[in-house]
């Protein structure tokens, strides 16, 4: 008898991704497994996976799910089953809404979804994943799940409930896993990597966690996301300066840096000791690449409150800076007291104002590695070249290095053969976000 089919789309963020490839792996070898960009003509089980963070990713995931609805009811799927956040923030709305679902399971624990497949959910296989991606020498490693923060603006809270970390034992099983199947690069991911240890161990224990997960055989990279700049541990910067897989790169959401704004976002972090902090990094690992957030619009951000954030980001010259314009969200703080009281037009005034500062301090830091020679990981082949990273560039957030692929030079390696491998290059020339490089003969 053929195995039934199984496809799973997954929406929103790398820690989506995480839950999706765990997911697949426990259901060991009961399903064929449909990539979620194929369009098969039918499969017996399709999963939507969702996001409900924001508006967009919330119409996205409902898009999404009316779509795969459309696909049911032309016979193209047997059964329908969505989980995840979308689902997790409004249990009681959505079955009424889209009747054609047949099961809705939240975000917070995988086993009722694998229940509902006809798995038994299985404690040996909790550190093994499917991969989906494809970028073969990098995996996301999501290290807790939930948040105990109190952001007035943040929904996440609400969605994924209370911090919840992962025993290091697993997350080391997990990165010999990973290792094992061609990874060199773990981007390790949290709603706060800086609270990593806080429940399981009664103390901050992400530098810890990166020194054992550095002794793994073949992991050369971990990248640290998503930290928070209240309480930062200083000894995870005596890891990024002296342990040399832990990678000069911090990504560190700071959203503002107008006491008004912080006071209003729940931050419980000033704006003198946001500047210390940065002021630290700085000094403490020479050479680090800073990744920040920022939100335009948020209540109580005024003209003043605007400008002071424009002369932070000329002060600091983050090398990597997103942004977004505040939308409330429903259930958090901010919708509850505050007034949207910023117009949408002056939101994207500010965004467009802030980004074009960033594009010159981006271009700028582009242009000094002109001439260097760097270690590259090569993540893809597009026809003609290579797309690769150094430790300085993060997948999905930050810009590429592409390589014109040289037979002459790899000699037998084929473009696929060198995705998932370090080459050495020189940079030649570099734009706002990318850079064009040669290899190293």
């Amino acid at each position: 008898m053929p195995k039934p089919s199984l496809q799973v789309l997954t929406l929103g963020c790398s820690k989506n991704t995480v839950d999706t490839e765990h997911l697949l792996y426990q259901t060991g070898d009961r399903f064929v497994v449909v990539p979620a960009e194929e369009h098969p003509a039918y499969v017996d089980y399709l999963l939507v996976n969702t996001c409900g963070f924001i508006g967009d990713a919330k119409e996205e995931s409902i898009q999404t799910i009316l779509e795969a609805g459309q696909r049911k009811g032309r016979g193209e799927a047997g059964k329908l089953i969505v989980f995840g956040c979308l689902s997790q923030r409004y249990p009681d709305e959505l079955p009424g809404l889209i009747p054609e679902a047949d099961a809705w399971f939240g975000a917070r624990d995988l086993d009722p979804v694998l229940r509902a497949l006809g798995v038994e959910p299985s404690a040996e296989r909790r550190n093994g994943r499917v991969r989906t991606e494809g970028r073969p020498g990098t995996a996301f490693l999501k290290i807790s799940e939930g948040c105990d923060r109190s952001c007035a603006y943040c929904a996440i809270p609400g969605i994924r409930g209370a911090h919840r970390s992962v025993p290091m034992e697993d997350l080391v099983a997990e990165a010999r896993f990973l290792a094992a199947r061609g990874v060199r690069e773990l981007v390790i991911i949290a709603q706060d990597t800086t609270y990593y240890g806080l429940d399981l161990y009664h103390r901050r224990a992400l530098a810890e966690l990166l020194q054992r997960l550095s002794e793994v055989e073949g992991i050369e990279w971990l990248r640290i996301h998503y930290s928070y700049p209240a309480g930062f541990p200083r000894d995870v910067l005596e890891q990024m300066a002296s342990n040399p897989k832990v990678c000069p790169y911090l990504d560190i959401p700071l959203q503002h840096i107008a006491d008004p704004v912080l006071s209003k976002m729940h931050r419980h972090c000033s704006s003198e000791e946001t500047r210390a902090l940065v002021r630290d990094l700085r000094a403490r690992v020479p050479g680090v690449v800073l990744r920040t957030t920022m939100i335009v619009g948020h209540p109580g951000e005024g003209e003043k409150e605007f400008e002071e954030l424009l002369d932070f980001v000329r002060e600091a010259r983050f090398e990597r800076l997103g942004a977004f314009t505040y939308s409330e969200e429903e259930g958090t703080y901010g919708a509850e007291h505050y007034a949207d009281s910023v117009p949408p037009e002056v939101k994207e005034a500010r965004l467009s104002a802030l980004m074009e500062t960033q594009r010159e301090i981006s271009l700028s830091f582009n242009q000094s590695r002109v001439g260097s020679v760097e270690r590259v990981l090569v993540d893809a082949f597009d026809g003609e070249t290579l797309v690769c990273r150094s430790r300085f560039e993060s997948p999905d957030v930050d810009g590429e290095i592409l390589v014109r692929y040289d037979a002459d030079v790899f000699g037998s390696l084929s473009p696929a053969e060198l995705c998932g491998r370090f080459i050495e290059v020189r940079i030649l020339g570099a734009d706002d976000y990318d850079l064009i490089a040669e290899v190293v003969k």
